[in-house]
């Protein structure tokens, strides 16, 4: 999964089975489970060889109780941090699918399809161009400020 570029894969998965929101939040959920599972398990290896887990181990917890109790809390944070940044970039994703006619569809509002079909009025309604564009920047970057 991680060998193709997730916004090509997208692209691909919404032009196969058509333009829509459902089917695009489907293609960039499906690119965003493995890089949670990597993120994950990169924490949980790093904490599974600490004291604290050896020493619940001895005392004879389980494997779900340990996991419960010590690895998720410790996880917590970088489960958030990773969650914002991938919803920050889901934003773009859906944003560049609908500006190329492969999100949602009308009447159903995008801000990539509001970018679309601004471009053609730049001269003479830019704003129908720049309010769209900074709701994008604002929400990729707080969001990105936030994680």
């Amino acid at each position: 999964v991680f060998a193709f570029p997730a916004l090509l894969s997208a692209i691909m998965i919404t032009a196969i089975f058509g333009p829509g929101a459902v089917n695009a939040i489907i293609a960039i959920g499906i690119f965003n489970i493995p890089v949670f599972a990597r993120v994950a398990r990169a924490g949980a290896l790093a904490i599974w060889s600490r004291e604290f887990i050896l020493a619940a181990r001895a005392a004879g917890k389980g494997m779900t109780r340990i996991t419960v109790e010590h690895i998720l809390p410790n996880i917590a944070t970088l489960l958030l941090v990773q969650g914002t940044i991938q919803f920050a970039l889901g934003i773009l994703a859906e944003a560049g699918l609908s500006y190329v006619g492969l999100g949602a569809q009308p009447p159903m509002p995008s801000w990539g399809r509001m970018l679309f079909d601004a471009q053609t009025r730049m001269v003479t309604a830019p704003w129908m161009a720049i309010f769209p564009g900074m709701a994008i920047i604002v929400t990729v970057l707080g969001l990105n400020l936030l994680g």
